[in-house]
């Protein structure tokens, strides 16, 4: 008998890290409202019952016996639906598993084979591979199991199991979110796809995870690579489509090309099981075919923005906080992080400072009075002048004899520091940094100071990018929200008279390409100058990315958006002689 239609639903869950019985709590929602939706399969992400990454956790037996148990109970309610939850198994090692859950009882157990072991990643620290592929057949259709890296990879297990009858593909993902990354993992997909003549079944994680973001974005492709429903990014979904496995079939036999590599194959995978979930209709006729959403992809900085936001959210409340307290100068980077925050928690969970210096101008106080009331936050005003006076005061006869330096504009920033750390210890308010990756890569910070704070929101955004975010969520808004003079004022630290950032520092354009090039894709000096960026500037900044990498393993944990973002992603030894 031709088998009809799988339908699946793809829970595209918020998981907690280490929140093992509210993760159950969601997965077990979710498996409800993919059976009330009709579905026969209901696939959750990567790691779903313990969040991702558990990290050093995966080494408590206590914490993996806890998943187990949870396990042992989503079990009971799969009745009617067969259930794919991932999950950290403890057998003779620790594995990355993906349980099939079915008839009430675990039924069998997937191991994820490719452990990504670069960037963000250290899944060999923590797991043993899997070694074969492996399937399920739910009402007559064949599901080839693959998790996260294991689809990335062309080749085994995703063509072992296609070649071994499999017409769909499901994938669990944890897939840590930089720009672009979403539209460019859907292509692979694709072309996976299209590759193996099988439909794919993409789950993502979405959620916030200390310096991570994970987008969602989940899909289902046909054998065509077309798209046939894509989830949101940035937000939790119960994604439900269809699935005709004939229609793959029919393209394989038009497929010659196939057939001897699938004899070959037909042994090499493990078949875990096979499970019926949907009967007859009752009426004697087919169900009405799921309406699948196919939600429009985003553009770039549209993007970026809401993975700031989403991660700004979920790292406050997931840690805790109701409130949020950051500096407002008046200039571009407290700015967008003001924007963000707002966004992400609401203006009534926002306090802004407002910290003037005898430096201060007129302009930027204004502006930042103005922003404040246009975003209906709180505004503190606490004057710095008096106490910078106590410090000069202090340090005036151990300094006797010496002109005033950059000491004196740092003792500014950690005044600023102090006073903003004291509201966080007064209110328990979580301090946001406003340092952007283009300054805190070349050292332009100050450490106990402007770097100093509990989350740095735009730490990984080139200041370049700053602009388009602010102006981006100005335009959103109709204009009018950010003061124009913002977007054309020269960048100034404001920390002694009528200082420039490019008295200091190249012209943006030219430092965001020279960090481009050194920091995310690893080009020495011959190569940038090739590029035709300016010989003294790429020796000099390339100068200052090496040294100040003291103070950026300082810096408190921020949002990764880039390719490479300093900390868990870029890895280089403070004490360290090579140069460039």
């Amino acid at each position: 008998m031709t088998a009809g239609p799988l339908r699946i639903a793809l829970a595209q869950m918020n998981a907690v890290v280490g929140d093992i019985a509210g993760n159950e709590r969601a997965i077990a929602t979710a498996i409800a409202g993919a059976r009330d939706a009709g579905a026969q399969l209901v696939v959750l992400p990567e790691l779903a019952l313990t969040g991702y990454p558990p990290e050093d956790l995966l080494l408590k037996e206590h914490f993996l016996a806890d998943a187990r148990e949870a396990l042992g109970r989503l079990a009971t309610d799969t009745t009617g639906i067969v259930a794919i939850v991932g999950y950290p198994e403890r057998a003779e090692d620790v594995h990355n598993s993906a349980a099939i859950l079915a008839d009430g009882a675990l039924r069998a157990v997937y191991r994820k084979q490719h452990l990504p072991n670069y960037g963000v990643f250290d899944e060999l620290r923590y797991f043993q591979p899997g070694q074969r592929g492996a399937t399920i057949a739910i009402d007559g259709v064949t599901v080839g199991l693959t998790i996260c890296e294991d689809i990335w990879q062309p080749g085994p297990p995703l063509s072992d199991e296609a070649l071994s009858g499999a017409r769909v593909i499901v994938n669990l993902s944890a897939s840590p979110y930089a720009a672009g990354k979403g539209a460019r993992r859907e292509q692979m997909l694709q072309q996976r796809a299209r590759d193996e003549l099988v439909a794919v079944a993409f789950c993502g994680l979405v959620g916030g995870q200390d310096e991570l973001v994970f987008d969602g974005y989940s899909v289902v492709i046909d054998h065509a690579g077309t798209v046939i429903a894509r989830a949101p990014q940035f937000e939790e979904a119960l994604l439900v489509a269809d699935v005709d496995p004939v229609t793959v079939g029919s393209a394989r036999l038009r497929d010659t090309r196939r057939r001897a590599p699938a004899a070959a194959a037909h042994d090499s995978v493990d078949r875990l099981g096979s499970f019926t979930v949907r009967g007859e209709p009752d009426d004697g006729g087919p169900r009405p075919a799921a309406e699948p959403a196919i939600a429009p992809p985003l553009d770039l900085v549209e993007e970026v923005y809401g993975a700031l936001v989403l991660g700004t959210r979920d790292y406050t409340r997931k840690n805790g906080f109701q409130r949020a307290v950051l500096g407002l100068s008046g200039g571009i980077d407290s700015t967008l992080v003001a924007l963000i925050a707002v966004d992400a928690l609401g203006p009534d969970c926002v306090t802004c400072v407002t910290m003037p210096s005898p430096y201060s101008s007129t302009g930027t106080r204004s502006d930042a009075e103005r922003l404040a009331e246009n975003l209906g936050v709180e505004l503190l005003t606490l004057p710095i002048a008096p106490m910078m006076e106590s410090f000069d005061a202090a340090l005036a006869e151990v300094f006797a004899g010496r002109e005033a330096d950059l000491t004196e504009e740092n003792l500014q920033a950690r005044i600023r520091g102090n006073l903003l750390m004291a509201l966080s210890n007064k209110f328990g308010w979580l301090v946001l940094t406003t340092g952007n990756k283009s300054e805190m890569s070349v050292g332009y910070s100050t450490l106990y100071g402007d770097s100093a704070g509990g989350f740095a929101v735009i730490k990984d955004v080139p200041k370049l990018l700053v602009y388009n975010l602010t102006r981006h969520r100005d335009e959103r808004a109709g204009g009018g929200l950010v003061p124009p003079e913002l977007f054309t004022r020269a960048p100034s630290a404001e920390l002694r008279p009528d200082q420039r950032d490019d008295e200091s520092l190249p012209p943006y354009e030219i430092l965001d390409a020279i960090l481009e090039g050194y920091v995310e894709h690893d080009l020495g000096y011959e190569q940038l100058v090739a590029r035709g960026l300016p010989a003294a500037d790429v020796d000099r900044v390339i100068s200052l990315v090496d040294v100040a990498e003291y103070k950026r393993r300082q810096q408190p944990p921020g949002i990764k958006v880039t390719t490479r973002a300093f900390g868990r992603d870029r890895r280089v030894p403070i004490t360290n002689r090579y140069g460039g």
